[in-house]
């Protein structure tokens, strides 16, 4: 795990300004409902405890893990789809974050921050999202570690785009089955909590639980080039320079 990661990650519940909790768990449930939240329904009993999500591995269909040799990669039209999942089915982000409470998957300091911020959006419509799975090494950075807006910069040159925000606490809820050890980075635009931190979101199992967790968003954050990003297929040609995203982490 890249050591820039949210401190609290010890995988306990963390209390959080959701109304909907402090009314308890029957209000949350029914808010998960409103929402349509039917993607983890066949996993219903799913939870996202230490327990637990060694059951999930065993239950629930496996989901390749995200964890690959490490092969320089071409071009993104070279690299496979490494999970699909749905995005844009809560009605907003109070919504979504009682459906992490719901399930028990922990949500770290920064992480719980950011997504109560303004600038933490969701999809209004409901879409499928292909996500890709790739490091730093497998970018071509050839050293040990090396800054997000390198890493960014490059993904872009390749044909990679940046996920949504949204993407982070929904791969969250559609991936019960993560296996332990692995911490995926969401490849996004950082968003500043309360005191102007810019934070991104990993999505993790430590051992201790599922987990949804920020680390250091800025510019210059030294990333380890084996730690994995999620990037997803971009709506429109990246630029040729791939700088546009890079330049985007000064910016938020």
């Amino acid at each position: 795990m890249d050591r820039t990661a949210d401190k609290d990650v010890d995988c306990r519940a963390i209390p959080h300004y959701s109304m909907g909790w402090r009314r308890g768990r029957s209000l949350a449930v029914a808010m998960i409902s409103a929402a349509g939240i039917l993607l983890f329904a066949t996993g219903a009993e799913a939870q996202c405890t230490a327990r637990d999500s060694l059951q999930n591995q065993l239950r629930l269909k496996k989901t390749p893990s995200a964890r690959a040799p490490q092969i320089a990669i071409t071009s993104a039209a070279d690299v496979s789809v490494w999970k699909t999942i749905t995005i844009g089915t809560f009605a907003n982000s109070l919504a979504l974050r009682n459906a992490l409470d719901a399930v028990g998957c922990s949500v770290g300091g920064s992480a719980a921050e950011i997504l109560a911020r303004p600038a933490f959006t969701l999809r209004s419509t409901r879409t499928r999202l292909d996500l890709f799975s790739v490091s730093a090494a497998e970018l071509g950075l050839q050293t040990d570690t090396a800054s997000l807006a390198d890493i960014y910069a490059r993904a872009q040159q390749l044909g990679f785009g940046l996920a949504e925000a949204e993407v982070g606490p929904q791969l969250r809820l559609q991936y019960f089955d993560q296996p332990i050890g692995e911490f995926l980075i969401v490849a996004m635009k950082p968003i500043r909590t309360w005191t102007g931190e810019p934070v991104i979101l990993n999505v993790a199992n430590g051992g201790a639980g599922l987990a949804l967790i920020g680390q250091d968003g800025s510019a210059g954050a030294q990333i380890s080039a084996a730690s994995r990003f999620l990037f997803a297929r971009p709506k429109t040609a990246a630029p040729a320079d791939g700088v546009e995203e890079a330049d985007a982490l000064d910016r938020h």
